[in-house]
C-alpha cells in the first residue's frame, strides 16, 4: 500500500530542522519502502505492507525522535484517502496570487464532520468543506484578513492539523500514483 506521511511543523521558520535526505534514510531504516520526499516541509511518500496507519505513525514518530531528537507528529494517509480528498477539491481551487486554498489534514482523534461546528466560517468570504481526513478551505487572497481561517492559528484545533496548500496536495497525489504504476 502507498502512503503519505505528513510531518507537522518541520523546517518552518528555522525550527525543527530536518534534512530530507536524512529523513528518507530514517524511513528506510524502519523498513518503509520506495521512499520519496517532496519539498522541505515534511511530505514523505512510501509503501508498506501489513501495518496499520496507527502503527506506521507511531513507528515513524519514534524513529524521528530517535534520529533527530524531535517530537514530531506524523499523519499517515493512504493513497485511497488522498484520492478521496483530491476528488473533493474543486478544480477551480488553486493557490496563487488571487486565491488561497488549503487542505488541513486532521489528526485521527478529531476527524469528524462535527469539527466544522467549531470553526469561524464567514459565508460570503470562506468556502469550507469536510472530507474524511481533512478540512478544505478556500478564500480569495483579497479577503484573507477577513477570513475565519486566520482565527484557527494558535487554537487547540490548529495544533491537531497539518496544512498543505492544494497545489502541494495535488503534487503529492501525483507522486503517490507514480509509486503504484
Amino acid at each position: 500500500m502507498v502512503y503519505i506521511a505528513l510531518l507537522r511543523g518541520i523546517n518552518v521558520g528555522g525550527k525543527n530542522k530536518i534534512n530530507m535526505k536524512f529523513l528518507k534514510q530514517t524511513f528506510e531504516k524502519v523498513e518503509m519502502n520506495d521512499v520519496v520526499t517532496y519539498i522541505n516541509t515534511g511530505n514523505i511518500i512510501f509503501s508498506n505492507k501489513g501495518l496499520s496507519k496507527t502503527e506506521l505513525s507511531r513507528i515513524l514518530e519514534d524513529a524521528i525522535c530517535y534520529d533527530f531528537g524531535l517530537q514530531i507528529k506524523v499523519v499517515v494517509r493512504s493513497i485511497d484517502e488522498v484520492k478521496r480528498i483530491i476528488n473533493t477539491i474543486p478544480d477551480t481551487w488553486k493557490n496563487d496570487k488571487d486565491m488561497k486554498s488549503d487542505v488541513m489534514f486532521l489528526w485521527d482523534e478529531i476527524d469528524d464532520e462535527s469539527i466544522l461546528e467549531n470553526l469561524v466560517i464567514k459565508p460570503n468570504i470562506d468556502t469550507v468543506k469536510y472530507v474524511p481526513g481533512a478540512i478544505l478551505w478556500s478564500v480569495d487572497k483579497k479577503n484573507v484578513t477577513k477570513s475565519g481561517l486566520s482565527r484557527i492559528v494558535g487554537s487547540k484545533l490548529y495544533k491537531q492539523v497539518t496544512v498543505r496548500n492544494v497545489n502541494t496536495t495535488r503534487k503529492i497525489y501525483d507522486l503517490m500514483q507514480n509509486r503504484t504504476s
